[in-house]
């Protein structure tokens, strides 16, 4: 274990085996950092925050700040991050709030390219890339393995589903499907997300089911009900299909509708 001399740690502060802290890096409050993490210069981890093993922490970013919701009161939230997480510089991740489920989530192998920010009770599931300076709104649920370009935004209570894309300079205020690439300043759908379904050791018959069920759900004309009855009916056997007409089911602002409809 390696402590700068200059590093402050105030608190119930928990560090197991060859952790480093940088200097001028201060951890303050109920804290639990997992081996072999190591966090760079003038990093702030403040309130009740547990870190996995194996993660990096660069120089300027803040974990665990409180929320920027004009209802928070100082109730006791928190900030769990899984293991092997990239925290590039002057990251933030503020705690969760007692209004929502009283804690902001990332997920294990989560890579957070510098400057991006999640904000209060967010979930940001395995795998998650999210670019230089893409911001979660308050309550985002961004599903396993999805990408976010950077200066997009997604707004309060959206989700991302697992797979999904959504380019540079996008901003997302309806649910964004899995599987599915999105962008644009009010973000619509451009297809599947095929190169980064490829990537991610998806089958060609697993993507041509995909692409089926969007030109479904997207391009047929069909009322949603009908879609969805339809996809059940004839492919609901295929997991992906399921978990996308599941997605569409649970949506509470929405989902984006296709650049082509």
């Amino acid at each position: 274990m390696k402590v700068h001399p200059t590093a402050v740690l105030e608190g119930n502060v928990e560090l197991e085996e060859d952790v480093e802290i940088g200097p001028y890096t201060v951890l303050i409050g109920e804290i639990k950092i997992g081996k072999g993490t190591k966090i760079g210069a003038r990093v702030t981890i403040k309130g009740k925050v547990t870190i996995g093993s194996h993660c990096r922490i660069y120089d300027g970013a803040i974990i665990g700040e409180e929320p920027q919701h004009l209802r928070y009161g100082g109730e006791p939230t928190e900030v769990i991050v899984g293991n092997n997480v990239i925290i590039r510089e002057y990251v933030t991740i503020h705690r969760g709030t007692a209004i929502g489920i009283g804690k902001t989530i990332v997920e294990d192998d989560v890579l957070l390219m510098a400057y991006s920010h999640v904000a209060h009770d967010c979930i940001v599931r395995k795998g998650v890339i999210m670019a230089n300076c893409a911001t979660l709104g308050g309550h985002v649920e961004v599903g396993e393995y999805a990408f976010i370009g950077g200066l997009s935004a997604v707004h309060q209570w959206a989700r991302v589903g697992a797979y999904a894309m959504v380019g540079g300079l996008s901003g997302v205020s309806l649910d964004i499907p899995p599987y599915t690439r999105a962008s644009g300043q009010h973000a619509l759908l451009y297809g599947v997300n095929t190169v980064g379904l490829e990537r991610r050791g998806f089958t060609k018959e697993q993507i041509a089911i995909i692409k089926k069920a969007y030109r479904i759900l997207f391009r047929s004309g069909m009322l949603k009900k009908d879609a969805i009855q339809l996809l059940l009916s004839e492919y609901g056997h295929h997991q992906e299909v399921r978990k996308l007409v599941e997605f569409l089911q649970t949506t509470r602002r929405g989902v984006a509708r296709s650049a082509g409809s």
